[in-house]
């Protein structure tokens, strides 16, 4: 996504853990796209990081007008098995931080003539996920935010998009531990460079929400038809913990 907005010639700040990629990701971004890269290293799952990033900008008087929450990760396993502190620390990251960034962004945003929020999801918002519970519970929370939202904001210069990708080759099945399933998400992940033109593409048209690839399309919109029971099924299936 960084890309995507570089090579449209929007300045960046860039928040995440590594310090170390964030310094390469800068040098390659300014010196292919000449423009101004700002950089935090910061763990967003941590309570006090939506507060510091917030701090950041306000030091640095950055004059912001895109907010990108895209930060996540997902623990696979049933909910009584994983650890509760670790599910409680994603569910701060994919939510609470999620949460405070946008209430601190939002009266910035505002001080423009055109502005965007755009949140990620993720087709796991659609429907309930066995083994995956609190994630894809997680994601529903984030796409109906964001909808409301944006019902909320409509007045106002922010236009405020949902993103809900289905596998994208990042290294999201390794942090949740789905790699005995590697060889499926080779078969249905989409390239991160081409989910996230689409992702820009859309936010910028003002969509409410985008969901990559015409399978996912079609799995999102299946479960408004068919029965919860079968979906969740299906789900278990796919994710059912051997």
């Amino acid at each position: 996504m960084a890309f995507s907005l570089a090579k449209r010639g929007y300045n960046l700040l860039l928040v995440a853990r590594s310090s170390n990629e964030l310094d390469l990701v800068k040098g390659l971004l300014e010196d292919k796209f000449r423009i101004t890269v700002e950089i935090l290293a910061a763990d967003l799952s941590q309570q006090s990081s939506a507060k510091a990033v917030a701090e950041w900008v306000e030091h640095g008087n950055w004059p912001v007008s895109i907010l990108i929450n895209n930060a996540g990760y997902g623990l696979w396993g049933n909910f009584s098995d994983l650890q509760l502190s670790e599910q409680l620390n994603m569910l701060q990251l994919n939510i609470s931080t999620l949460i405070e960034l946008t209430h601190s962004f939002i009266p910035l945003l505002k001080q423009h003539q055109q502005s965007y929020i755009l949140n990620l999801a993720s087709t796991a918002a659609y429907q309930a996920v066995p083994t995956l519970a609190l994630y894809s519970a997680s994601k529903s929370f984030v796409l109906s935010f964001t909808r409301a939202l944006r019902y909320e904001l409509k007045n106002t210069p922010i236009s405020v998009t949902c993103l809900s990708p289905g596998p994208v080759d990042t290294g999201f099945a390794e942090r949740a531990g789905l790699n005995a399933l590697s060889k499926l998400a080779q078969t249905f992940n989409m390239k991160p460079e081409q989910v996230a033109e689409f992702a820009i593409r859309g936010m910028l048209k003002r969509k409410a929400e985008i969901i990559p690839g015409v399978t996912n399309v079609i799995s999102a919109f299946a479960t408004r038809l068919l029965p919860k029971s079968f979906i969740e099924n299906a789900a278990a299936g796919i994710y059912k913990v051997s």
